[in-house]
């Protein structure tokens, strides 16, 4: 089971690091062809090609922040399926610091395919903690923390 999960997490972490890298064919590389994603702002793509030509977009308009992020667990719901829960901190361009104001909490679904895993769904939320300033504090923190280890 625990190999499994790393997988998930690796998964993942690919996922992160083909954001970084402002590289969205594999980014979308990474999903099945009938995926849904869902953006920090909202907006919602639907399969693969979808997400490759948005993200696309998405890189050649602009330089985006870098993601700082830090997996919370996974958790299989099937053989098949797995639900990874993460906590992102974003450093927009030029900055070496966290921007607050934009810290999200990231759900992704993996299902297992032909001896690979790919991204099924992914959901990305703003982390707004509305009347519980603290939480932001601490997730800031942490993130802070975390952004120090690279």
């Amino acid at each position: 089971m625990e190999n499994r999960k790393e997988d998930i997490k690796q998964l993942y972490k690919a996922f992160i690091d083909a954001w970084n890298k402002q590289d969205a064919q594999a980014f979308a590389g990474l999903a099945t062809d009938d995926c849904t994603m869902v953006g920090f702002d909202g907006s919602q793509m639907f399969g693969k090609a979808e997400v490759e030509a948005s993200i696309s977009q998405i890189f050649a308009n602009h330089k985006t922040a870098t993601y700082v992020a830090i997996i919370r667990g996974v958790k299989f719901l099937t053989d098949d399926a797995a639900v990874l829960n993460s906590v992102v901190g974003m450093v927009p361009p030029g900055a070496t610091d966290i921007n607050p104001n934009v810290n999200a909490i990231q759900l992704l679904t993996a299902k297992h395919y032909d001896d690979i895993w790919l991204i099924a769904t992914f959901q990305n939320t703003p982390a707004a903690f509305h009347g519980r300033p603290q939480l932001s504090e601490e997730l800031t923190k942490e993130l802070r923390n975390e952004l120090s280890k690279i």
